[in-house]
């Protein structure tokens, strides 16, 4: 029987409503919820494909479907029952609070887990267990936007809404790539633009980014520098009489302060520090300060950095001093990066908060949660942070560490320092939905938990709008929902004596969650006792919602009153400070992470899908072409990439969004995609082997935007290319095996890739396949390749082979003879593969083979003619190339708008998701039609 499901989009923090549609017990497809006021029915690349990630295949090969026990470490899991599973977990955990107190054990959780999932675990570590050692992901995300808004304006609330975009008459966006992080409220960007062409769009960004190609104003400035500019533009407001005195005077305090301190951030220093001219400067302030209606938009360029609070609050500031804030269109919105970040914060998980936005540090606070769980008290010593907290388990003073939903030993910084504490950990636990990540291969007990499509419960996203999710399909084998695998581990550590009491955990849904949770936010700002389930099931709501309010509110403070003591918000005397590690001579490079248009955080899920690789299919690190040409490097070669804590080895890329002296690796690439062994014997992890754990004082957020490293040719002669086409039922258990063979070499890289058949169904069916590239010093041992041909099935009959050991060349290929067509279906090249452009092409896109045998054996050989280039792939949806759109926009004419719409009518690229729009428009203004060429 067929079904429809309302439910949210798990990746980031925009918080769509989708439609998912399920038969049986078996998800069957996805669309956007035109009734939700988050995306009115868009979803992006990532959302549209959402049932792709969730197919019978997909779990039989990915999915963690039983507990598992780890006798030994190293050893390969055991499986065992849910009791067996919860009893070692309590015994261990009940053991070491005994033995050691109750700050040996944290617990790291994520902002992809439901409200009522965070709210038990807060619930646990600081009401049962007695600990404040329990923190998130979102530690890495949003801690310093969280700082930044009570420190200025009083509370942990984002003022504005989506809907301040359609009212806005600038846009001021700063260290965010919206276009690519948050595609579904980009594209809300993009239509008030084009309604309204008077709407200014500021970008601040150290890369030319797709979202910089949107701009009016681009200002470029150098990694870190933002507080300077933020300051140096209020210089030239005081300077020009753009501020709002009256609401400076009525509606804040400490201006006088700031306004010494912003004295010293003359035109001469700021554009010095940010490498900007002296006309943007000005600009910027100009179009900040005199439009009607200012709206800032910021994401992790402002919060993952050192200064990652000051950062946060020298924006606001300027809002303060221009009175652009609490009126439509005006506001500063942070951008939030995970599905439940704001959940998260709400409950209080987050080592120094308590539910309902209570902080840690206020004995009525701690009083006032006591009194709600029924304890005497809720302990006061401050709880470890994620740096912190991995970093202690390194050092022995954690004992024991639970991990939910979440990846640290892929996306936390300096991974040296996570996987020793990993490793030194006494006993691990990880509950997670997939079997995949690599915090997996280092737990003692791994637990299955549901996740998307399975679970039940609430979401908050960045607009402050919760928004139920609803179950469409029973969660496959034994995985159970995080709240009641947290909830029975509480009862059982009750039972052996653990905590003040018993009896603190009897929920019985995730609506008896809710209900408790609700009630703690009474009187608070994010009052929420007038919202129900029952109100959510038709809506969903915005916060604050209090009892006898019967809608929320869509923006705050438009009365100018604010959450603090005498009601006035705060300037901030926000003071310039370089980055934790200043690019030097030993290392030159500035490198800063992001994210990737079509991947999602460590890819447990969008990577199992060979199709949203077509955009970036590989990892690689990127460099300005002046840099390149300067130290005599050539794109896609390899290169050591080395920090203070470590060195990988990479493909490199030319980029023109990148100034001399910056890098850029996108933050997806850890080892489950990325690896090798060095010469000391020590894997290479990936991105987060080289970034810095230095962190924000305020906030405790690392600086994973930032890192000095060194870019050096590495001399690694002897390469390997081999990829496959596979059947559906086992080609992400292959990678997964290909994955154990990658530390064999110095270099290794491993990801899948697909046919990218159209979502409308109009191309045929999916396809997946998997490609493997290595390299080393010498030719690796044969039986290594023997592993790797039998994986990708070219030890099977009808095979092609050549060898020559004295030269260190292996080939092999398999062909394919369907009806009268013959195709190439697995090859390896080994030694030489100068001739991958052509072999790559003649495979991924299914051409006719048959008469490519030898040439498919032959060293170096070059391209026949007949085999036509393979392009980088554009649009996901329909799978259309740079080269078709290119020669497609040719032969156009017209205006931009018009070239674009002509293009879209004849490919149909950029008509479904509307993820590659912005590019597109970039290849509009790039390519010139041959008729004006002539």
């Amino acid at each position: 029987m067929h079904k429809e499901t309302r439910s949210t989009c798990p990746y980031c923090g925009v918080g769509c409503g989708v439609i998912i549609e399920s038969r049986g017990e078996q998800i069957v497809g996805v669309k956007g919820d035109p009734t939700h006021p988050a995306n009115f029915g868009r979803l992006c690349s990532k959302g549209s494909t959402l049932h792709l990630t969730a197919t019978p295949e997909v779990i039989a090969q990915t999915r963690l479907l039983q507990p598992m026990q780890r006798l030994q470490r190293g050893a390969a899991p055991q499986p065992l029952g849910w009791d067996a599973a919860l009893d070692l977990a309590a015994t261990r955990f009940a053991d070491t609070i005994r033995t050691h107190g109750p700050d040996a054990v944290g617990f790291y959780v994520s902002g992809q887990l439901l409200t009522e999932d965070y709210y038990v675990f807060n619930k646990l570590a600081k009401g049962l267990i007695g600990t404040n050692n329990i923190d998130t992901n979102s530690r890495l995300c949003m801690s310093s936007a969280v700082a930044g808004y009570k420190q200025t304006l009083g509370a942990d609330a984002p003022p504005a809404c989506y809907e301040d975009v359609d009212h806005a008459d600038c846009l001021f966006i700063a260290g965010s790539n919206a276009a690519w992080a948050h595609p579904i409220l980009f594209r809300r960007i993009e239509e008030a633009k084009k309604n309204r062409p008077g709407l200014k769009i500021v970008v601040v960004d150290p890369r030319r980014t797709d979202t910089a190609g949107t701009a009016d104003l681009f200002v470029q400035i150098q990694p870190g520098t933002d507080v300077a500019l933020f300051n140096g533009m209020l210089h030239l407001m005081l300077w020009e009489g753009w501020t709002d005195s009256n609401y400076i005077s009525t509606r804040t305090r400490g201006f006088d302060e700031l306004k010494a301190t912003v004295r010293d951030y003359t035109p001469d220093m700021v554009t010095q520090t940010c490498g900007i001219a002296k006309d943007t400067l000005y600009e910027a302030a100009r179009l900040f300060a005199t439009s009607q209606a200012t709206l800032s938009l910021y994401c992790q360029g402002l919060n993952q950095s050192s200064s990652g609070t000051a950062k946060n609050a020298a924006l606001i500031n300027l809002h303060l001093a221009t009175g652009q804030i609490g009126k439509p269109g005006a506001g500063p919105f942070s951008l939030t990066g995970q599905p439940n970040a704001m959940g998260g914060r709400e409950v209080g998980g987050l080592a120094n908060l308590l539910s309902a936005h209570r902080d840690l540090t206020n004995p009525q606070h701690r009083a006032e949660v006591a009194a709600l769980w029924g304890i005497p008290a809720v302990p006061e010593k401050p709880g470890k942070t994620a740096v912190e907290m991995f970093q202690a388990a390194a050092d022995g003073e954690i004992k024991a560490l639970w991990i939910a939903c979440t990846n640290p030993a892929q996306s936390m910084p300096d991974l040296a320092t996570v996987r020793r504490a990993l490793e030194r950990a006494e006993f691990v636990v990880v509950q997670e939905a997939f079997a995949t990540p690599t915090t997996c291969d280092y737990a003692d007990l791994l637990l299955p938990a549901s996740t998307w499509g399975e679970k039940d419960g609430t979401v908050t996203n960045s607009e402050r709008r919760i928004t139920r999710v609803r179950p469409a399909v029973p969660a496959p084998g034994a995985a159970r929902h995080d709240w009641q695998i947290a909830v029975d581990f509480a009862r059982r550590l009750e039972a052996l004596g653990i905590g003040p009491r018993t009896g603190l955990f009897a929920y019985d849904s995730p609506e008896a969650v809710w209900n408790e949770h609700r009630e703690s936010t009474r009187g608070r700002d994010l009052d929420i006792t007038g919202m129900s389930y029952g109100q959510l099931e038709e809506k969903p709501q915005q916060w604050p919602l209090p009892e006898g309010a019967t809608t929320g509110k869509s923006r705050l403070y438009e009365d100018g009153i604010f959450p603090t003591e005498d009601g006035r918000a705060r300037f901030a005397n926000t003071l310039y400070k370089p980055v934790a590690e200043p690019r030097e001579s030993r290392f030159p490079f500035a490198l800063t992470t992001g994210r990737l248009r079509d991947q999602w955080h460590g890819m447990s899920r969008t990577g199992t899908l060979g199709r949203l690789f077509g955009h970036v299919a590989e990892p690689c690190v990127q460099m300005s072409p002046g840099d390149m040409s300067r130290r005599g490097l050539v794109e896609g070669e390899l290169v050591h990439v080395t920090s203070k804590r470590g060195s990988i080895l990479v493909p490199l890329q030319a980029s023109e969004e990148l100034a001399s002296g910056q890098a850029f690796m996108a933050m997806h690439w850890g080892a489950e995609y990325l690896s090798g062994m060095s010469s000391a014997g020590q894997p290479l992890a990936g991105v987060n082997a080289l970034t810095t754990s230095a962190f924000c004082p305020s906030s405790k957020q690392p600086e994973l935007k930032h890192a000095a490293v060194k870019i050096l040719k590495a001399e690694l002669p002897w390469t390997l290319l081999a990829m496959a086409w596979l059947p559906a039922e086992r080609a992400l258990s292959t990678r997964e095996a290909l994955r154990r063979l990658m530390v064999r070499f110095p270099f290794a890289s491993c990801v899948p890739f697909g046919n990218a058949a159209p979502l409308d169904g109009s191309g045929g069916a999916q396809r997946t396949g998997v490609l493997l590239r290595a390299a080393a010093h010498e030719a690796v041992p044969d039986d290594l390749l023997a592993e790797i041909e039998a994986l990708l099935g070219l030890n099977e009959a009808g095979t092609l082979r050549y060898a020559d050991r004295k030269r260190g060349q292996h080939r092999a290929a398999r062909l394919q003879r369907e009806g009268e067509q013959t195709t190439l279906q697995a090859v390896l090249l080994a030694g030489d593969t100068r001739a991958e452009a052509w072999i790559r092409s003649l495979l991924q896109q299914e051409l006719p083979a048959q008469s490519y045998g030898r040439l498919l054996l032959l060293p170096g050989a070059q391209a026949p003619v007949a085999v036509p280039a393979r392009s980088r792939q554009v649009c996901t949806c329909f799978n259309v190339g740079e080269s078709a759109i290119e020669s497609t926009l040719a032969l156009c004419s017209g205006s931009e708008s018009e070239r674009l719409a002509s293009l879209q009518q004849t490919l149909k690229c950029g008509t479904n998701c509307g993820s590659c729009v912005p590019e597109l428009q970039r290849l509009v203004r790039r390519v010139v039609p041959l008729k004006q060429a002539a």
